[in-house]
């Protein structure tokens, strides 16, 4: 494999897609308000005042772990066009729901389980749900677009 092959234009492209799709899906008119209230918090009714700092970490912290996301996708869908499979925007969605279903998603169900601070376990498994629906859309789009652009 050489990595020199990965389109790392293509690579930020569905970096930035996936943290669109991730502002878009936790937004206070789609899943944010149903996914606080899984947690067993309220829904902030007046602006939460953060830190420039925080605010720094909190949406960069979030783009640096899309671009690794799908920097490590770029890899895995590169790995099977050195294996000779032929990769197209199809191929790489599949990649991509494969990858964020099975190492992503559930990879993170147990600790959503026990982390849930009012130990209510049906009630993490809908935050999960909320969470790791994000995750495996951003990062199949993610597989669509770098598979259509290598």
């Amino acid at each position: 494999m050489d990595i020199s092959n990965i389109n790392w234009l293509a690579v930020f492209v569905a970096s930035l897609s996936s943290f669109a799709i991730g502002a878009i899906w936790f937004g206070p008119k789609t899943f944010y308000p149903t996914w606080i209230k899984a947690q067993g918090r309220e829904v902030p009714t007046e602006r939460i005042e953060m830190s420039g700092g925080e605010t720094a970490l909190m949406f960069g912290g979030t783009y640096v772990a899309a671009l690794v996301q799908v920097a490590t996708l770029a890899i895995i869908i590169e790995l099977a066009r050195a294996a000779s499979i032929t990769v197209d925007w199809s191929t790489g969605a599949v990649i991509g729901f494969a990858f964020s279903v099975g190492l992503g998603a559930f990879g993170s169900l147990s600790h959503r389980m026990f982390g849930q601070a009012d130990h209510k376990v049906y009630r993490s498994i809908k935050v999960w749900l909320i969470e790791v629906g994000q995750d495996v859309l951003a990062v199949t789009v993610a597989g669509i677009i770098l598979g259509a652009w290598f």
